[in-house]
């Protein structure tokens, strides 16, 4: 419980940050790989989402166009409710203001593993649905370790860490010369190229074992990246219930 408690609870530390961010690019990655063998499309690939919207709507497709459109503001609104749900607990002092909306992606979760099977026979309906809420749920993510953060760990944006990381790689390389004292030393940060490794391969290892879940499980293989969420949002979750009745 106790570990449950620094993973997701109000209080903060640069530890607990990076391993609740390791936590959640792995879950990420997981779904990810699941989503694309449920419904052949990545369901955090934003960029991939907005160019295909580009696209679709250059060549008259209006129903592709909607469907990237309807994936877009999806992802948004995750994000989006995330903020609502963070910002109503902070002003309420509440121990599960991040917890709270991890919570929530967990149900959803769980909802789409118990579900799926079943509605995935529903002609025109499934793709759409699916995308959408998986889409959702990554926005809600993304949005709870960029709050907690302060945008420093990203978990879908998988982009921006290898751009980080080759920017630190550059760095690490580059050849300072002996002669230029007066200018300032060209330095990698060291500790942030291991966060952001351990990041991609998180996300990468997640992606392995979401992809051989879903080929043996089918979509009950999200049961389990439930129960991880649901595990550590729960303990902050207790503890302002455990508040409210002792008032």
């Amino acid at each position: 419980m106790a570990f449950a408690r620094r993973l997701t609870g109000a209080s903060r530390s640069e530890r607990s940050n990076v391993l609740l961010g390791i936590t959640l690019a792995f879950v990420a990655g997981a779904t990810n790989a699941g989503a694309f063998l449920a419904v052949r499309q990545y369901t955090s690939h934003m960029t991939g989402m907005l160019s295909g919207l580009a696209d679709a709507i250059a060549l008259g497709q209006w129903g592709l166009a909607g469907a990237a459109l309807g994936a877009l503001l999806a992802f948004l609104s995750g994000a989006a409710v995330c903020a609502l749900l963070v910002n109503y607990g902070r002003r309420r002092a509440w121990s599960s203001v991040y917890a709270t909306p991890l919570l929530l992606e967990a149900l959803l979760m769980l909802a789409f593993g118990l579900l799926g099977t079943r509605l995935a026979h529903v002609k025109g309906l499934f793709v759409p649905v699916t995308i959408s809420l998986l889409c959702f749920m990554m926005g809600l993510q993304n949005a709870v370790i960029t709050k907690v953060s302060h945008a420093e760990i990203r978990t879908t944006h998988v982009t921006g860490l290898l751009t980080d990381l080759g920017i630190e790689l550059g760095k690490l390389v580059y050849v300072n010369r002996l002669d230029s004292a007066q200018e300032p030393r060209v330095l990698a940060d060291r500790p942030r190229m291991q966060l952001l490794g351990s990041l991609l391969a998180a996300f990468g290892l997640g992606g392995i074992l979401g992809a051989i879940g879903f080929q043996r499980l089918g979509y009950t293989a999200t049961l389990p990246l439930a129960l991880l969420l649901g595990v550590l949002s729960v303990v902050p979750i207790y503890d302002d219930l455990a508040a409210l009745r002792q008032e």
